[in-house]
């Protein structure tokens, strides 16, 4: 198995004022050969951001050699037929080049309400989404009556590329989440976690897996992970510090981040590596003028370090 590292954008900076630049950020990712890229879901929100299925549909068509993914997609806000047609759309089109991962979204209340959803039944409504989805993603003429979503005799075309159905990916650090992953998922992107946590999460998502008699692809570990490329390790850190996108009370952001210069940014990644990581979306934690320049660095002295020395 080998290791692959996407990237998420991170700060937009005035990418408001230059509709380009998410094109821009694309030729990045293929010059230096990233895997994949991915775009947060943030549908009410004071700052610059874009829905991403609508984003993502750009991106399929500007780049015909990276994948791409929600990180992570608010499930329990959107319609599961309605999304799960979005999502078959965008996998035919890309020849299954479309990774998409769910979450249960914010914990801020007001988003929520702004969509119509009630927050307590946030787990339940995502759990029967994704069993909703990928029936219709494997079935002609489907019949369902959940507890949140009712549908009779209905089909959705096109069907995946991805037979049977496009891998779902799920976030979250919990325990919960990770159970979540074995029973429905098909793969963990976890954000915010340190190496301990994910090689402890690993082992949740593959026993709930094998009791609910289920196979869940061994290297279907994925890590969001913050980073800043700078010689001196203390400055790095000092030049980050803001722009974490969750800090935790248990937990110091440098547990749980890659900072420093070249070689205690390619440590950081391999003991994510040791604890059974696989795939990761790197996301550069500075100001948006500086984005370009970070995700440069990234791809042209670290991911050779990884991308061309698959694993034993």
């Amino acid at each position: 198995m080998s290791v692959a590292i996407g990237y998420v954008p991170g700060a937009f900076g005035q990418g408001g004022d230059n509709p380009d630049f998410l094109k821009d950020l694309v030729d990045l990712g293929d010059k230096f050969e990233y895997d994949s890229i991915w775009l947060s879901d943030r549908i009410v929100s004071d700052s610059f951001n874009l829905e991403p299925m609508v984003a993502l549909s750009m991106i399929a068509a500007h780049s015909t050699r990276m994948k791409f993914g929600t990180s992570v997609l608010a499930l329990p806000l959107r319609n599961p037929v309605l999304l799960a047609k979005q999502i078959a759309t965008l996998d035919y089109l890309s020849k299954g080049r479309f990774f998409p991962a769910v979450g249960l979204g914010q914990e801020d209340p007001a988003e929520y309400e702004a969509c119509g959803v009630p927050k307590g039944d946030r787990g339940r409504r995502t759990d029967e989404a994704i069993r909703l989805m990928r029936m219709l993603w494997e079935q002609d003429h489907v019949t369902y009556e959940g507890e949140f979503f009712t549908c009779h005799d209905v089909s959705i075309t096109p069907k995946t590329y991805l037979k049977p159905s496009p891998p779902v990916w799920i976030g979250g650090r919990s325990q919960a989440a990770a159970r979540r992953v074995g029973r429905v998922g098909d793969g963990w992107l976890v954000s915010s976690a340190t190496p301990e946590e994910v090689r402890l999460g690993r082992e949740i998502v593959f026993a709930t897996a094998d009791k609910a008699h289920r196979e869940i692809e061994e290297d279907h570990i994925g890590v969001l992970l913050g980073f800043y490329i700078c010689d001196e390790y203390e400055n790095a850190a000092d030049k980050s510090y803001q722009f974490v996108t969750r800090h935790r009370a248990d937990a110091h952001f440098t547990e749980f981040t890659a900072l420093g210069n070249v070689e205690q940014v390619a440590e950081m990644i391999q003991k994510y590596i040791d604890a059974g990581a696989f795939k990761f979306a790197v996301r550069p934690l500075c100001a948006g003028t500086e984005s370009i320049e970070q995700l440069e660095r990234m791809g042209e002295e670290i991911l050779p370090l990884f991308h061309k020395s698959p694993l034993a």
